[in-house]
């Protein structure tokens, strides 16, 4: 018997292609090679492309649920400020999907929908196939567990499993190649005269039962960090918090459990051998057990003493459970990023959303992360739906005053979140539109606009801290200024459009004609931010005086010198709109 296993394309304003290495398709075959070897496991990652041919992406007509956007996103932008423009398929043609999987022939298929924005293109994948091929489909994922009956009751789709997958797929095949009982496999979904049937959801194999994934389908070479091939490791499912925007119980249930540390480290020196040299773990809550952390990092300290390993979190790191010695260990085991979610730093926004966080430990965390060399993301949550828009300006101007560089996570209804309980019944558009771009929630507390222009001040706020101000050193902007013009040309494009943003109160957007006007940008927004705001922290420590930006005795310094900067450099800018 042949499986094969899909993951599908993606379609959106922007791709993390980084991100969704097809780690759970991984785990999947692992655990049916082990248990029934007599089946042939096959991945095609059409994401990436097929076989060796990377699938690159193509334009598309933005979705009419998303037309709105337009006005948001008008302009393909140069700036350093820039937001987002097309709407793109990333990953193979529907019909050159088609093409592979007949060209395979196999007796099941097995589709993963992992992003319940993205759910369509699992779908449609499965329609493609239909159409030359008459195969079972079986769908799996994220999404397939927060909404089965919308899956499930897709023409395509003949079977589901929800939760993890590893133990309910074995225990599947084994009816699927015999007697066909299906009413006893736990987690799965299935169709018996066009009724859906829902199995309860059972337990999982432990994870000391499961064998590592399996990617000997996957090129290496298609997945690369910083140029080196990278893979994913999970050490632990689910997590002990029970932040109210997380839906990962829905999948991974509430029981948190951790691999042995002796389980991890073989996999990552056997991955090693494979030729893999980045390594990041996608854990839910990687550092939770912390005396199993330190142990693992101790072992890795030991394992790779020519330091040519590099390890990352990418999925963040909860830093209530880091400490002093646990960093320290991390660095030295070879730990370069600490991607960190900080939310939000209002304590009521933290209680409300149950977030057992507090800004202390926050604060430490980033100190002592930076002062060991740490390259520190932190994360806010833009448009929680309690929070009030000062709310959110606080935190936002909390973070630019901490050396770490700022993520701006757009807040998105995740379906069978906790959260999700306070709303009304979500549609299929509503399910369309829980994606980062779309801005679709809205709140008495802010507009869509207040978000938007959030989202903007955050690049801008970031495009200060890369200037490369000495740790200790305090600069004025006008200095501050000088610096970045020596950046690049980008780096013109944003003294110059923060110059006209100060001058007329009014964002534009660079285009290789000319400037846009982004109308809906608001700049009271922006001023609330900067005129509240004393300093900027750089990602290298040093400091940006801010004081008095809004006087006219400092506004038209700034000006003058930014006037002085734009016209030496008026050249090579123009040429640099010329070539776009």
């Amino acid at each position: 018997m042949r499986l094969l296993l899909i993951q599908p394309p993606v379609e959106d304003f922007y791709d993390t292609d980084i991100r969704l290495q097809p780690i759970g398709l991984c785990y999947l075959k692992g655990a049916v090679q082990k248990y029934l070897p007599e089946v042939e496991v096959i991945i095609r990652d059409f994401h990436k492309g097929i076989g060796n041919k990377l699938a690159g992406r193509r334009t598309l007509p933005v979705p009419h649920e998303l037309k709105y956007l337009k006005e948001y996103y008008p302009v393909p932008d140069k700036s350093p400020f820039s937001t987002f423009f097309e709407y793109f398929h990333f990953g193979a043609s529907y019909e050159d999907i088609a093409k592979e999987v007949q060209s395979l022939n196999p007796d099941l298929i097995g589709i993963s929908s992992l992003f319940s924005p993205y759910y369509r293109e699992a779908l449609k994948t499965a329609d493609a196939i239909k159409e030359v091929l008459d195969v079972p489909i079986l769908m799996g994922g994220s999404h397939v567990s927060a909404c089965p009956e919308l899956m499930l009751s897709h023409k395509n789709v003949d079977f589901i499993i929800r939760g993890e997958g590893e133990k309910p797929i074995y225990e599947f095949l084994r009816e699927f190649q015999n007697e066909k009982k299906y009413s006893s496999v736990a987690s799965l979904g299935w169709k018996e005269n066009g009724k859906l049937h829902l199995n309860p959801i059972g337990e999982n194999f432990s994870l000391k039962e499961l064998p590592p994934p399996d990617l000997s389908s996957l090129s290496k070479e298609h997945y690369l960090f910083e140029g080196k091939p990278m893979r994913f490791i999970i050490t632990s499912r689910s997590c002990p918090h029970r932040c109210s925007f997380c839906s990962v119980h829905t999948t991974f249930g509430t029981k948190y459990r951790r691999n042995t540390v002796e389980g991890v480290l073989n996999e990552i020196k056997e991955s090693y051998q494979l030729g893999y040299r980045v390594f990041d773990f996608e854990d839910d809550n990687l550092t939770f057990f912390r005396p199993e952390m330190k142990q693992l990092c101790e072992e890795l300290i030991r394992s790779f003493p020519k330091k040519d390993v590099q390890f990352v979190a990418m999925n963040g790191i909860s830093y209530i459970s880091l400490d002093s010695e646990l960093l320290v260990l991390m660095k030295e085991a070879g730990f370069t990023n600490l991607n960190l979610a900080l939310v939000s730093s209002d304590k009521l926004v933290r209680e409300t959303t149950k977030r057992p966080h507090t800004v202390e430990k926050y604060l430490q965390i980033v100190q002592e992360g930076f002062a060991l060399g740490f390259q520190i993301t932190s994360y806010q949550i833009l448009g929680l739906p309690m929070e009030t828009l000062d709310s959110m300006i606080q935190t936002l101007q909390f973070n630019a005053t901490q050396p770490v560089l700022m993520g701006a996570s757009l807040f998105y209804l995740t379906p069978n979140s906790p959260i999700a309980s306070g709303f009304s019944e979500r549609n299929e558009a509503d399910i369309f539109l829980a994606r980062l771009t779309s801005m679709a929630i809205s709140s008495e507390h802010f507009e869509r606009e207040d978000i938007y222009s959030l989202f903007i001040i955050t690049r801008i706020l970031n495009f200060f801290k890369s200037a490369p101000v000495s740790k200790g050193e305090t600069l004025s902007l006008s200095e501050t200024l000088t610096l970045l013009e020596t950046a690049g040309v980008r780096s013109q494009i944003g003294i110059r459009l923060f110059q006209k943003l100060l001058e007329e109160k009014i964002l534009y957007a660079s285009t290789s004609k000319n400037l846009i006007s982004l109308d809906r940008f608001r700049y009271s927004v922006f001023e609330r931010v900067f005129s509240e705001l004393k300093t900027i922290t750089t990602l290298s420590g040093g400091s940006i005086n801010l004081d008095g930006l809004f006087s006219e005795k400092n506004r038209i310094s700034i000006l003058s010198s930014i006037s002085k900067h734009s016209s030496k450099n008026s050249n090579q800018f123009c040429k640099f709109l010329t070539d776009c």
